[in-house]
């Protein structure tokens, strides 16, 4: 009897950290959290387009000012290493508390595709590059910043 009591009082000691953390990280912040929900391809053939989709959340739903891209190359001699992208300007509406969504954009590779920028490779040879992100809202508070998985751009 005084084991089974044991291991339930030590197993719900355990639970109860474990409970705390998982409430804790789906918590709002006034800080925005940004995380990556996908990337549309790994690897890009000129023409294809790259598309981004971002979750994010804040407690004051005040997300509407920047995100900011940074294009950072591994490969390419001739590129400046790290490349500003954008400083995309996230669309008006009316902030409301506890805001979840996802942010969405792209770029063409070597195209021009209505509605998005145009991302350029390494010109006669492949790179391969990985991608900055951070969201500022508008009490300048800045989320923390989030690095993709590498991106092969074929010539």
């Amino acid at each position: 009897m005084k084991v089974n009591r044991m291991k339930t009082k030590l197993l719900i000691l355990l639970a109860i950290p474990a409970l705390f953390y998982a409430c804790k990280k789906d918590s709002f912040t006034t800080k925005p959290q940004i995380s990556i929900k996908s990337i549309s391809n790994t690897t890009l053939h000129q023409g294809d387009l790259l598309l981004f989709q971002l979750e994010f959340t804040d407690k004051e739903g005040d997300i509407q000012d920047t995100l900011w891209v940074q294009k950072i190359s591994k490969k390419c001699p001739t590129s400046p290493g790290a490349q500003f992208l954008s400083k995309n300007k996230v669309p008006d509406f009316t902030p409301t508390s506890n805001l979840k969504g996802v942010l969405e954009f792209g770029y063409g590779y070597n195209a021009n595709i209505p509605g998005y920028s145009t991302i350029s490779g390494c010109g006669n040879q492949n790179d391969t590059a990985y991608f900055k992100f951070w969201l500022k809202d508008k009490a300048n508070n800045v989320s923390d910043t989030i690095t993709s998985a590498d991106i092969v751009f074929l010539k």
